[in-house]
C-alpha cells in the first residue's frame, strides 16, 4: 500500500479552530485542516509553512505539536502530524472552496475527512480550545 506522509495546521484564533472544505480529489466537500506533504529535505515544520503558503499566501507561525495519525484509506496510508500554529495576517483560500471558524461546540457541526475525526478528538480532550 502506498504511504503519504503529510502535515496539518490547527490554526487558532480567539478560541476557535480554523477548518477548511476540501476543493479537490476524493474527499471534496469533506472538511479537513489545512496542510499537505512533506517533501524531501524538509522537516514537518518547513513543510507545514511552505503549504499554507501555498494553499491560503499566508505566513503562520507554527507551535506546539498536538497528535499523529496513522490512518488507512482505501488507496494509501496516510500519517499526518498536527501542530498549533497561529496565522500571520489574513488569508486567501486558493486551493479550498471555503473556510469556517469553529468553536469547540462546533466541532462536530461539519463532515470532517476521516483521518481528520482523529486530529478533532485530540483537540477535545486536550482542552486546545
Amino acid at each position: 500500500m502506498k504511504k503519504i506522509e503529510v502535515v496539518a495546521a490547527i490554526i487558532k484564533k480567539d478560541n476557535k479552530i480554523l477548518s477548511t472544505e476540501r476543493g479537490y480529489g476524493d474527499l471534496e466537500g469533506y472538511w479537513e485542516f489545512p496542510g499537505g506533504k512533506i517533501e524531501p529535505g524538509e522537516n514537518k515544520e518547513q513543510a507545514l509553512k511552505r503549504e499554507i503558503m501555498e494553499e491560503m499566501n499566508v505566513e503562520i507561525e507554527v507551535g506546539d505539536f498536538i497528535t499523529t495519525v496513522e490512518y488507512d484509506y482505501p488507496d494509501f496510508h496516510l500519517t499526518m502530524h498536527s501542530f498549533i500554529c497561529e496565522l500571520e495576517g489574513d488569508f486567501k483560500l486558493l486551493e479550498h472552496h471555503a473556510a469556517k471558524w469553529l468553536t469547540r461546540d462546533e466541532l462536530d457541526d461539519i463532515k470532517w475527512c476521516p483521518a481528520d475525526v482523529e486530529i478533532v478528538d485530540a483537540i477535545k480532550s486536550k482542552a486546545i480550545i
